[in-house]
């Protein structure tokens, strides 16, 4: 069994693939380079987040965010709940 990191897209969970060499097989031979001279050159303590942007761009859910980045930017802030209210009750 091969290391996966885990996440929730879309409402559902989905299994990214957890090493340099499976991210850099799912990516597109142009993308290749880009994310090899980025892995390479990462700070240890950004490795992580870094597989896991590149791994995220075959799921489309870099598409989502932006759609929620687009809302946010017009003002439109229903569904958010302010990051000190970790209940989701509306009151900190």
């Amino acid at each position: 069994m091969y290391p996966t990191l885990k996440t929730v897209i879309d409402g559902r969970l989905v299994e990214l693939p957890g090493t340099i060499a499976a991210v850099r097989a799912q990516l597109p031979d142009a993308d290749v380079p880009a994310f090899t001279h980025e892995v390479e050159n990462a700070p240890a303590d950004q490795l992580t987040v870094i597989l896991a942007r590149w791994a995220l761009r075959a799921t489309g859910a870099d598409e989502e965010d932006e759609e929620v980045f687009q809302r946010l930017r017009a003002g439109d802030h229903s569904g958010c709940v302010p990051a000190d209210d970790e209940a989701g009750t509306g009151t900190a």
